[in-house]
């Protein structure tokens, strides 16, 4: 396994502790006709009264960058994410 499969999978483990869902997609459909394949869900109580961040972008890393972004500027503690992922 890859270094950022297991960076990938320490995320999802934090995030779960932190009270997160995350769901990951690639759709097949877009990838292929030019749009932005990549998608991630945030939901659940760890997120705040506004309990939901969505981005879609033409790359993970992209696409992951801007969950970072958003959840930063929610209340809670998101110091571990520079830990787990380098964007």
């Amino acid at each position: 396994m890859s270094e950022q499969g297991v960076r990938i999978e320490r995320l999802m483990e934090e995030l779960g502790r932190s009270g997160v869902t995350m769901i990951l997609k690639v759709d097949d459909e877009r990838m292929v006709g030019g749009g932005e394949p990549w998608t991630v869900v945030l939901s659940g109580p760890g997120l705040g009264a506004e309990g939901f961040i969505r981005a879609e972008a033409l790359s993970l890393h992209d696409c992951l960058e801007q969950v970072f972004i958003r959840l930063r500027s929610r209340p809670g503690e998101w110091e571990w994410l520079a830990e787990v992922m380098t964007c």
